[in-house]
């Protein structure tokens, strides 16, 4: 309406969720119309990952962090002796 100020025009979400008639998204309309031709195969409710390849502990990733840090800081070190001379 004209005269009203913007802070009037605030979206009510009550207002929206009491509607009769909600319009699926974009995506879920594809989907149908996809589905309705091609349906796509059942899958199990929680389908096998497949074999696990075991992870490093969080220390051996630790370890190697802090050496790389170290070694770099060795490598700058040596850099700097070298061209103090």
């Amino acid at each position: 309406m004209p005269g009203q100020d913007d802070d009037e025009h605030e979206f009510d979400i009550k207002w929206a969720d009491n509607a009769e008639l909600k319009e699926p998204s974009a995506r879920a309309r594809m989907l149908a119309a996809r589905w309705k031709e091609n349906p796509p195969a059942p899958q199990p409710f929680r389908a096998d990952p497949g074999p696990r390849t075991p992870r490093r502990s969080s220390w051996v990733s630790t370890v190697i962090v802090f050496g790389c840090v170290a070694g770099l800081i060795l490598l700058i070190g040596y850099i700097n002796y070298r061209s103090s001379y």
